[in-house]
This record gives structure tokens, sequence and C-alpha cells, in this order.
């Protein structure tokens, strides 16, 4: 492990339904209900949760359908452990997990919130305007 992340630990694991909604809601993301996370959690394709001691700190997920397309999803770090470099530990390792198992061609989005695209280029990740623009509907 870096040291800079002590004493963090990255775990390959899908965060539990409270644990998403909590570090969703303290780390300024928009709130998801327990339906919600309860039905969307299980169709993770790889996750990682941040643990400092015995408490989650951070996660990261990647969704999508197993071979054409994918998108990193839920990036959160609580508010007190930022600025310690575990948004790159989550990247570095959902990159590292689509890497290895995701097939060569695939297609993989997020969406950039701020200053987090500084972030999500150190990992290959470019602008896609103006050859195409992302869009959103909520329902």
């Amino acid at each position: 492990m870096n040291t800079y992340t002590d004493p963090y630990v990255v775990r390959a694991e899908t965060p539990s339904v409270e644990t998403y909604l909590h570090l969703r809601a303290a780390s300024g993301l928009s709130p998801r209900t327990v339906e919600q996370a309860s039905a969307g959690l299980p169709h993770t394709w790889h996750a990682v949760t941040v643990y400092a001691g015995d408490e989650p700190v951070g996660m990261g997920r990647v969704v999508g359908d197993g071979g054409c397309v994918f998108q990193i999803v839920d990036m959160a770090v609580l508010p007190a452990h930022q600025g310690q470099g575990l948004g790159k530990q989550i990247m570095a390792a959902l990159v590292g997990e689509l890497e290895r198992r995701a097939p060569e061609g695939a297609y993989v989005s997020l969406i950039a919130d701020g200053d987090a695209r500084f972030l999500y280029e150190k990992f290959g990740f470019r602008d896609t305007a103006p050859v195409s623009i992302g869009m959103q509907r909520w329902i």
C-alpha cells in the first residue's frame, strides 16, 4: 500500500445500502432512497470502499453491461478525509479493474463535477465535446 493513503485501506467491495446512502449524502452527492440503493447496488460491476479503521470514508463504483459500455459512478469521499489522495486511489482501483476485465474496445464514461475533471484526466478521460455532449434526465 502507498504510504500517503495510510491509515486508509481500499477494499474491493460494494458498500452496504446504509454506507452508500451515508457516503453520498455526507459528501454532497444527490441523495438516494433505500429502495433505489437496494435495487441498484446488486448490479454493480465492480466497486471499492475506503476505510479509516472500521469506518467507511469513501467509495466508487463501475456499472455497465459487462461488455460494451461501463460508467464510473458514485465517487465519494467524506469531507474530513478529502485531500488525502483517496479519490486517486479509488480511481486507480476502478480503472485497474476495467483494464483487467473489460473487453478491449469497451466504452467507459463518467460525469465530472467541477474540479474532479482534473483527477479523471490523470486516468485518461477526456472531454467529449464537441463530438458529443452528455445529457441527463431525472425520473
